[in-house]
């Protein structure tokens, strides 16, 4: 499938706005699942591109960006993972090894804006001082531009070369490096839920992950199914710690109360 102008242009501006919605208002923000939900739509195909960005979403879960730090944007890898996905018509999973380099290399770009954007920064401190408002609005918005520009390039060369180019490499690829791109998509989800597991008391709720396991993988529960039982047990463990810590307070409030005798002794 060949991909039109107007969605090279749709998928390139949500490339530049997902970055500001991600540092201001925060609609879809760090959410490479909606990310792929909306290029999915623009794609016409939005079941891959809730494939592709919920595995992702795997990704990102427990990382986090402290400090100024950056890390892997796999909100734009969604976007060209989807493309592709569509593009190529080679899977989710081929997509998915494709998209994963993507966000990786948007660590440097990421870098770069935030170098850039201190050029604005240092102006909009000198505007400051001067007391001049309005100088220090527009450079508050020029700044914008390195951010989205930053997504918004990388995702319109590879569209552009994409239409043709990517199709042309795809024919010609050999069948052990697609393979190994899929399946390395296909595990990226478990990397995803190793991370998430070590942010988590997982040696304390190691029964709750068992009986999950059990669930999704021997007794072919759905999906939703699980959720709601691990909702029940939450709720059950809930009740319990609370009947725990009321049982507790009342032993501590009919406990005896000691007193000090002649002698300095504590008794009953």
């Amino acid at each position: 499938m060949a991909i039109a102008w107007w969605q090279i242009l749709l998928l390139t501006a949500l490339a530049f706005w997902m970055i500001i919605d991600q540092i201001t208002v925060g609609i879809l923000c760090n959410y490479p699942l909606l990310i792929g939900l909306v290029a999915g739509i623009i794609m016409g195909d939005m079941s891959k591109g809730l494939v592709v960005g919920a595995t992702l979403q795997l990704m990102v879960l427990g990382v986090g960006t402290y400090g100024g730090s950056s890390m892997p944007d796999f909100m734009t890898g969604a976007i060209v993972g989807t493309a592709y996905a569509v593009i190529t018509g080679k899977g989710t999973n081929f997509a998915i090894g494709l998209a994963v380099p993507v966000g990786l290399l948007m660590v440097q770009l990421d870098v770069l804006a935030r170098f850039i954007n201190t050029y604005f920064l240092h102006r909009v401190d000198k505007y400051i001082e001067a007391d001049d408002v309005p100088k220090v609005a527009r450079n508050v918005v020029y700044g914008v531009f390195p951010w989205g520009l930053s997504r918004a390039i990388p995702v319109f060369i590879m569209l552009i070369v994409g239409n043709q180019f990517v199709q042309k490499i795809v024919e010609v690829m050999p069948q052990w490096l697609s393979n190994g791109l899929s399946t390395a998509g296909g595990i990226l989800p478990v990397v995803g839920i190793a991370i998430l597991l070590r942010f988590l008391p997982t040696k304390r709720f190691i029964a709750y992950l068992i009986i999950g396991f059990l669930a999704a993988t021997y007794l072919k529960v759905p999906m939703l199914g699980v959720a709601l039982m691990g909702l029940a047990m939450a709720i059950i463990f809930y009740h319990q710690s609370g009947n725990s810590s009321h049982n507790q307070g009342n032993n501590q409030e009919n406990k005896p109360k000691e007193t000090e005798n002649e002698l300095g002794e504590y008794e009953n």
